[in-house]
């Protein structure tokens, strides 16, 4: 039997941590278990693991707990060292396994930790419910840094570890607004980055072969996942000379059918549509095969070419329509190891 359990985010873990350390500070009794706000006023309990005090400072942790959510981090401690600060103001720093912003199009500046802003309210306010005065956090995700290698950080410019996140301060499962979050960050980052012809891909395969195959910068290579609709609706609104789609046709060709989210569960087989054009290409079908990969795999090297180039002319006509014409599309398909399939279009601005 199935479960839809939510959990909390690592900014209200984080907000937890802090103020369970903030009240040690301020001398008050260690807490089991401490309040949080979350940003629509409802208030949560989290238990602490633990929580430290020494002459100059304090520390707590809590364990993330995702709930039902494949979250990367759940499980992990998020802890929080607290000492008063010079000045009146809270400030914020990055300790163990929390990344550093190094690019600009993000919310948070570069140089600064990656704690989101919604976080950093959460943080402070929580801290305002203990003391007045000036303090200085630092937080830490012990083993962030190798568990950021799994998520979008490194594409975004955040090195060092991972990001404080959350918008709700609790984490629902299987969000897909997580997901487009972290999408469109990718898209902000290309844009304040001064790119012109972004690449647009599904996911890894298309990733590697776009780097192998075309001379693109770091921020040139935008993954889409299956929220083609989505990310083709944000690059309207961006000065874009020109888009390059690139990857396996298996999941691209579910875009000539009108699926513009091309998750296996919300979208059909692209198998029918590629085997009717096969069929108009060659006068006759392909042996029956249930993955687009393995009709390609039926064909020389001349016929897979052939179906890849009509295809890819196809999408890049419902693309360009997709997009009311906003800009030049260009499309380039690739088999499973990243190979050249076919492409339609002007490739020469990523040549």
């Amino acid at each position: 039997m199935s479960s839809n359990r939510t959990g909390f985010t690592t900014g209200t873990c984080a907000a937890a941590a802090a103020k369970a350390a903030t009240m040690v500070l301020c001398d008050m009794a260690r807490p089991e278990e401490v309040d949080v706000t979350l940003p629509d006023g409802s208030i949560v309990t989290l238990p602490l693991e633990m929580v430290e005090y020494n002459t100059s400072s304090a520390s707590a942790s809590v364990r993330k707990n995702a709930g039902d959510d494949p979250d990367v981090t759940d499980g992990c401690l998020v802890s929080a060292s607290v000492r008063w600060n010079d000045g009146n103001e809270i400030t914020l720093l990055a300790g163990e396994g929390v990344g550093t912003v190094t690019k600009p199009g993000l919310s948070v500046p570069p140089g600064e930790p990656a704690i989101n802003p919604v976080p950093r309210r959460m943080i402070t306010d929580a801290l305002k419910e203990v003391t007045q005065r000036a303090v200085q956090v630092i937080i830490s995700i012990p083993g962030g840094k190798e568990l950021a290698q799994k998520t979008f950080n490194p594409r975004l410019g955040v090195e060092g570890g991972l990001s404080i996140l959350g918008t709700s301060g609790i984490v629902r499962p299987f969000s897909s607004a997580a997901l487009q979050d972290a999408l469109v960050c990718s898209l902000n980052v290309a844009v304040a980055c001064d790119v012109r012809s972004p690449v647009f891909v599904p996911g890894r395969i298309g990733e590697k072969a776009a780097r192998k195959l075309f001379r693109t910068s770091g921020e040139q290579v935008v993954e889409v996942s299956n929220e083609w609709e989505f990310m083709l609706d944000h690059a309207m609104n961006c000065n874009f000379d020109r888009l390059l789609v690139l990857g396996h046709p298996g999941k691209l060709a579910k875009l000539t059918i009108g699926y513009w989210d091309t998750h296996s569960s919300r979208s059909g087989s692209a198998v029918p549509a590629v085997m009717a054009l096969a069929e108009k290409i060659f006068g006759q079908a392909p042996p029956e095969r249930s993955t687009v990969e393995g009709i390609f795999r039926e064909l020389d090297t001349t016929n897979q070419n052939k179906l890849a180039d009509e295809l890819a002319a196809d999408i890049r006509r419902k693309v360009s329509n997709r997009i009311l014409n906003r800009f030049e599309v260009a499309v380039v398909l690739v088999n499973m190891t990243g190979e050249p399939l076919g492409q339609d279009g002007d490739t020469s601005a990523w040549q």
